[in-house]
Parts: C-alpha cells; structure tokens; sequence
C-alpha cells in the first residue's frame, strides 16, 4: 500500500507542476502491522499533531466534537462503521437537510453535545475515544485529556492531509481496505484533472470572493494563500490574483478598488448562507462590477454546494475541482460530465442511491452548475 501510494505522490507533484508552484507532500502512513490482531490487541497510530496514540481495542464509542466538526463527521461518514460507532456529536445542520441523518439509520438514538458545556458531557456519553481537528487541541482537546480519555487530532485542510487523516481513520475503524480505496478515489479525480489540463500553458487569473454581510454591509474576502480555496484554483490550473494579499488566519477583507486592480479573467463567489449564482447575478447588473473583465467576457460564477459548499475542506473538495476546471477549461473537460460525477461521488462515498441522491441532493444544490 505504501508503494502504491508514494507511486501516486510522485504522479500527482509531476502533474501538478504544469499548473503551479505548490508540491504535494507523501502522507505519513501506518503500518499494517499497527492495527490490532488477535496477539496484539492494542491499537497505535500517529494523529495529525505527531502525537503516538495507543488504545487497547478498536474504539467503539467515538464522540466527535470542536470547530468544524461537521467536516470531520462527513470525512468519518465514508466509514461504513461510523453508523454504529459514532455516538455523539454535536447537533449542527448543513443547509435545509441534516445530512448525517440521511446516511445513519441510528441518528436519532446520538447524543447531542453542546460545544461549550465542559468535559462532564463527555463523561456521560462514555467514549472510548474523541476525535477532533488539531486546531482544537489547546481549547476543546486538552481538558478531555486531562480527565483520561484518548483524543486523537486530524486535519482534513489540504489534499495531503485528506490522504493521511483518511489513513488515520482507516485504522480507528479498523478498515484499512475502505482508507485506500477513498485516498485512490480522491488522488484519481486530482491526477484525471491534472491530466486532462497538463497541455495548457495559458491559465487565466482567478479570484475567489467570499461574499457576506458584515455590520449590516456587503463584504468581499479572500482566503489565505495555504487554505483550500486557493489549492483548488492552483489545482484546477489557474492563476491566483489575490497572491499579493497575505491573509494571517482567515478570510482577508478587499475593496472594489483593489478587485478592480487585479480586474481578473474569472471570478468566483462564495456564498456560505445565500445561494451563490443569486449573488453572482447580482453583481453582473452592479454598475461598477460592469467595469471588470470577467463580467464583461460572461466569467463571473456562483460556486456550487448543495448541502455543503464545494470550495471548503469538507469531503466535497474534489466536486468543486472538478467543477473549476470544467469552468476555467470547458473544451479539455465538459461541463456535462460533473452531474453524473456529482452522483457518483454520493454512491461511492456515501452509498446514496439514485432515489435518494434525486429527493435529497439535487433539490439542494446551488451555484452555476451546467
């Protein structure tokens, strides 16, 4: 497995230096010989801090918890286990449709928690262990901790650390098998789309704007240069306008004036609580956005979600590259091959049947889908 995976490695950082400058780093993976036998009954893994983690058994009762935890159940999700070993966590919907509870036959026998409540919820919900994002460690992770329960911390930010934290998983759920076959499905779509751009030498400037309203006002922002946002529009072969900025820990705030200085060829909104081809509609009748290139040239786009937005670190990632590139290169991949895409990635990930992906997904998704 490791062989194959460092095999992956090497063909993706190859493909993906025709587009940009970032590199793809080798998931630190475990070996086989750390998941429990039946002579060695305690499991070890690395978790995302490089932290060595030792349990006696497979978990069983699995509380998930701290910001963003909804990213991390979605990834433990793909986990056909996760319905009977994930006992808890905290109660937050994505979009009109609470997703987990369409995957989990068992979601209304969970323990609901309240992030801010103190570690007696953890107590009463008896886990074995708690997962949680590394950023969490200081705030969430350490009182948890401190009363003995093991915690082990993944990331789920970046294409690298989805290799490694689904490896993670893989072995808290004692399925290896299922952990390589999800790192090959999202290292398949990276590479199909590497593949497909690798012969284009010309990528357009592209900007990605959250859009929101702040005190009362329109605001427009951009997100640091290491977070996903930015990896899919690298990875998707386009150039990043917003270089210039250097965001500290979050979405950064521009101007108009500075979007008309960068005046690039395309633009993408994100909308987190509107639908984003509304906004992106909008905008194309606003005097002043009439003035930019990408409106002109019919390049200003809503970028999809459905229950989830597609630009995020969420499981969803590989739906919005897919989608960029078919934007930014529509003659290399055509715009009509992401709905059946979008399907698959449900079945294969979740095992969402075609009725259930038509009553429950579709009805969902926004944006300016082909």
């Amino acid at each position: 497995m490791k062989k194959r995976w460092l095999g992956l490695f090497l063909l993706i950082s190859l493909l993906l230096s025709a587009c940009t400058n970032s590199t793809v780093t080798q998931p630190v993976t475990q070996s086989p010989a750390e998941l429990p036998t039946e002579t060695s009954p305690a499991l070890t893994l690395t978790d995302a801090l490089g932290r060595t983690v030792t349990l006696d058994s497979l978990p069983q009762r699995i509380v998930v918890t701290g910001k963003a935890s909804l990213m991390v159940l979605d990834a433990m999700y793909m986990f056909p286990e996760a319905r009977e070993r994930v006992v808890a966590f905290e109660d937050l919907a994505q979009g009109d449709v609470n997703f987990i509870s369409l995957l989990d036959p068992n979601y209304a026998e969970k323990a609901w928690l309240q992030r801010d409540a103190g570690v007696e919820q953890f107590v009463s919900a008896e886990p074995d262990l708690v997962v949680m994002k590394s950023s969490n460690a200081e705030k969430y992770g350490a009182p948890i901790e401190a009363i003995n329960i093991p915690v082990v911390y993944v990331d789920f930010e970046t294409p690298e650390q989805y290799a490694r934290d689904l490896d993670i998983l893989g072995k808290i759920f004692g399925n290896p098998k299922r952990a390589e076959e999800l790192i090959a499905y999202y290292q398949g779509k990276q590479i199909a789309v590497s593949v497909a751009l690798a012969a284009e030498s010309t990528h357009p400037s592209v900007l990605l704007l959250q859009y929101a309203l702040k005190d009362g006002a329109v605001a427009f922002t951009v997100p640091p240069l290491s977070w996903m946002q930015t990896r899919l529009v690298e990875m998707a072969c386009g150039t990043v306008a917003w270089s210039d900025v250097q965001p500290s820990s979050g979405w950064t705030t521009v101007t108009i004036e500075q979007i008309a200085a960068w005046d690039p060829d395309v633009i993408l909104i994100v909308a987190y609580n509107d639908d984003p081809s509304a906004i992106a509609a909008s905008l194309k009748e606003d005097a002043q956005w009439k003035t930019l290139r990408a409106v002109q040239n019919g390049k200003l786009y809503g970028f999809p979600k459905d229950l989830y937005s597609w630009d995020q670190p969420d499981t969803r990632w590989v739906l919005g590259l897919q989608w960029l590139a078919t934007v930014l290169y529509p003659e290399r991949l055509k715009p009509e091959t992401l709905m059946p895409a979008v399907q698959e990635f449900y079945q294969f990930a979740y095992g969402l049947d075609a009725q259930t992906f038509e009553a429950s997904i579709k009805p969902a998704l926004q944006g300016d889908l082909p």
